[in-house]
């Protein structure tokens, strides 16, 4: 690349490394979702699974690959002719498809994972590069655990990849290892003594372990990398990768000091992270950078008499350049179906008259029970409404008697397959006693891995946001559900999970017909 280029390259793998946190999995239509989610923040490369892993993920590769236009498309694969042909047969149809192939370089890893000497791996690495370069001239190379790496070894494996074909070179602090100075120090070095750099763009790729994957990322941009590796909300392998929205933000807001601008449109940041937390049920800590619920309040009397005089004193970005209004109360039960349109629009929901007309009639429905509309309030409507899948179970009513002396006791009627199906259920406490209920109705039961509460907005007459974990098989399913009253919101959550699995086991089974 040439060294006056002021563009930072933003490569998402929310798809891909994102998926690998616990309990974060995603079904086709749910990454379809995020990736055209992705595409209107304007990332450069969505990174959209591992095609080899399952038919599945092939799948869903497939189809983001063919109805994503505004970037590129990159498919994970291992340094083996099988992993890369199948992830060129996935992402082929994309409109600039990217081939991403890596081997361990470590001798860590080659002693003890892959247990071949370092001659054996760099003949696999020049010898996968090659291979994807045969399909496309976008071709990505990453030596895996490259900061444990030899460096002499390293350099060697870069300036061999570089000269098979491969046009990016990606830097993985695969285990979160690296301290900034010394990460950035590894670019520098590699700038310097690989003959063949500037015929590639250097990646990077980094871990949170020690929490600094965004630090290291940007130290490596200083020191000469063009592309950051980063997921929404930092989510990832262990302690997760660089946080896309902060190390963006970073660049943006600190342009005095890097020089270098990316394509994000930063205004789409937040409504990507509560995207990704109604699909994965992973909540965001109110103290998160950017996008958490803390990161434009301020409470400190000074801060505040500061702010009034001159927002300047105490926000260092304003929070419309990530997405979030300055004001949440904005709308009421006198408010109007054209008023609720716009502001949804200004939200980013560009909604289709039939979507507005069910998303309308649960908004007058909570406006009559509550005094102040928050626009989280909007989102779990939208969800509610227009993200579910095919429902099999449906709540039709819900009674729950509890307290100190009474034995809780859930009452219950459900729609199953069309039929009206009642029954009751006890338990140690309420939610027990109706997540009992619908087990004696849907005649399940599966193993609950997570059971998480959080208030949508301030206030006591907060709608209840709840997250259900449910496993079966091996395979786990995140259910979602928002209420007025929490216990309600807990049964639309458990049985939301439900239908998760009974769409899993029609996916699963579908492509197994498919393949046999």
């Amino acid at each position: 690349m040439d060294s006056t280029e002021k563009r930072i390259y933003i490569f998402d793998t929310t798809l891909r490394d994102g998926e690998q946190s616990p309990g974060a999995s995603m079904n086709p239509s749910e990454k379809l979702r995020i990736a055209r989610q992705l595409e209107r923040m304007g990332v450069d490369i969505i990174e959209a699974g591992f095609p080899i892993a399952s038919e599945g993920d092939f799948l869903s590769v497939q189809q983001i690959a063919r109805e994503i236009r505004g970037a590129q498309i990159a498919g994970l694969a291992r340094a083996n002719n099988e992993d890369i042909d199948r992830a060129w047969e996935a992402i082929r149809d994309a409109a600039n498809p990217r081939i991403h192939t890596f081997i361990s370089s470590s001798d860590i890893h080659l002693k003890y994972q892959l247990r071949k000497s370092r001659e054996q791996v760099l003949k696999e690495a020049i010898a996968a590069v090659e291979r994807a370069r045969s399909y496309t001239t976008n071709v990505e190379f990453s030596p895996m655990d490259a900061t444990r790496t030899d460096k002499v070894y390293l350099c060697e494996m870069v300036e061999a990849v570089i000269a098979a074909g491969a046009s990016t070179v990606n830097i993985p602090d695969t285990v979160g290892y690296a301290i900034p100075h010394e990460f950035g120090s590894l670019i520098a070095h590699l700038c310097e003594k690989v003959p063949n750099i500037s015929q590639a763009v250097i990646s990077v790729h980094c871990h949170n372990d020690l929490g600094l994957a965004v630090a290291n990322s940007l130290s490596a941009v200083l020191n000469g990398a063009r592309q950051i590796e980063c997921t929404i909300n930092g989510i990832g392998e262990r302690a997760g990768n660089t946080a896309m929205e902060e190390a963006v933000m970073a660049l943006r807001t600190r342009k005095d000091l890097f020089g270098y601008s990316t394509g994000i449109k930063t205004e789409n940041i937040y409504q990507s992270s509560r995207l990704l937390t109604q699909i994965t049920g992973i909540p965001v800590q109110p103290n998160k950078a950017i996008v958490g619920a803390n990161a434009f309040a301020h409470e400190s009397g000074i801060h505040q008499d500061g702010l009034i005089k001159e927002k300047i004193t105490y926000e260092i970005m304003t929070p419309q350049s990530v997405g979030i209004s300055d004001t949440h109360m904005v709308l009421g039960k006198h408010s109007g179906r054209h008023a609720v349109q716009e502001h949804l629009k200004k939200m980013g929901f560009n909604l289709t008259d039939p979507e507005l007309n069910r998303v309308f009639v649960r908004f007058k429905e909570l406006a009559d029970a509550k005094k102040n509309i928050f626009d989280e309030d909007l989102e779990a409507i939208i969800y509610e409404e227009l993200y579910r899948e095919e429902e099999k179970y449906k709540l039709i009513y819900l009674n729950v008697v509890s307290g100190n002396i009474a034995i809780p006791t859930a009452t219950m009627q459900m729609e199953v397959d069309k039929e009206i199906v009642r029954d009751a259920g006890f338990g140690v406490g309420a939610v027990d006693a109706t997540f009992d209920a619908i087990r004696k109705i849907t005649r399940t039961n599966y193993d609950l891995l997570r059971y998480a509460v959080n208030a949508i907005s301030g206030g006591t007459d907060a709608q209840g946001e709840v997250t259900v974990q449910l496993r079966f098989n091996g395979r786990s399913v995140v259910g979602h559900g928002a209420d007025l009253d929490v216990i309600v919101a807990s049964a639309r959550a458990y049985i939301n999970a439900l239908n998760r699995l009974e769409f899993l086991k029609r996916d699963a089974n579908k492509i197994k017909a498919e393949y046999e």
